[in-house]
């Protein structure tokens, strides 16, 4: 099995709060102290998304809310398309690679007007085929999908519209448990190893999208052939809001980019019986009986 370079991808999501000078400042430690390759935001349609029920009733945990009602909460919460180029212009200063995931078709298109290198669709949103299938035929960049709360035959579907549409060489697809957070009895990572006999040679890459606390299952998840490893990530994990608690902060963040990185550099056969480190002590060490 060859190893691809592990890829990081801090998902800012939600986390900041609202206030776009915060995202920058979780844009610039991702890069500078945190090292990743990538950040990613959201991009809801709020109005298309929910119900007028859903929109006008209260969130359903109030201690998390930033608006009367749920839809003034993600209203709130929703950066412009005007700020989501400042973000994606701020990124490429700081060399580091901007991403949304789109919630629906008004977003996507949002989105794909700015031509960031990828977009994701989230678990939630993966049976949207009039949004994957408009993507397919308008945007030319990577499509990257989770597959949490997602059967077997819906996964079969989602691949092969890809196929049918001629772009499944640019889907990456993730293992994802959708909960926040999840505990590790339902990470569940040899899903990984299944999803690669399935579709490892008819897509373009794996990734795992990680809920769980801590930070080694994402090593795991690596060697199991997980390139791409995605981690909601926040400032503070104590700030007011529902993904928070399930986000490393930058130390966490930080420190599972060094170890996929040490992995990713152990991880291969020996080149000769006896490494050179080893030479000197075996000429001293080695039990020889003369």
């Amino acid at each position: 099995m060859e190893y691809l370079k592990p890829f990081v991808i801090a998902e800012i999501g939600c986390n900041h709060k609202g206030d776009i000078e915060i995202a920058k400042k979780m844009i610039k430690t991702a890069a500078v102290y945190c090292e990743v390759d990538a950040v990613k935001f959201q991009k809801r349609c709020n109005r298309e998304l929910l119900t007028p029920e859903q929109y006008n009733a209260p969130h359903p945990n109030p201690v998390n809310a930033y608006g009367k009602t749920y839809g003034e909460h993600r209203e709130f919460l929703e950066f412009t398309v005007e700020q989501h180029r400042e973000l994606k212009e701020y990124c490429e200063k700081m060399n580091l690679i901007y991403s949304t995931s789109v919630w629906d078709l008004t977003s996507a298109k949002e989105i794909t007007s700015l031509n960031p290198q990828f977009i994701k669709i989230p678990s939630a949103c993966n049976n949207n085929y009039e949004m994957l299938e408009w993507l397919c035929d308008n945007y030319s960049g990577e499509i990257h999908v989770s597959l949490g709360m997602t059967t077997n035959e819906e996964e079969k579907s989602i691949v092969a519209l890809f196929e049918n549409k001629g772009r499944n060489q640019d889907l990456v697809i993730y293992i994802c448990t959708s909960g926040y957070p999840v505990q590790f009895k339902d990470v569940c990572l040899l899903e990984i190893q299944r999803v690669r006999d399935a579709y490892e040679n008819r897509v373009k890459r794996i990734g795992f999208s990680g809920h769980h606390l801590g930070i080694a299952i994402d090593v795991a998840a690596y060697t199991l052939g997980a390139s791409i490893v995605e981690r909601h990530y926040t400032l503070d994990r104590t700030w007011k809001g529902t993904d928070h608690a399930a986000s490393l902060e930058p130390e966490g963040l930080r420190k599972l980019k060094r170890d996929l990185m040490a992995t990713y550099s152990a991880l291969h056969y020996k080149e000769k019986e006896i490494l050179d480190i080893e030479r000197i002590q075996r000429e001293k060490l080695k039990y020889r009986k003369h």
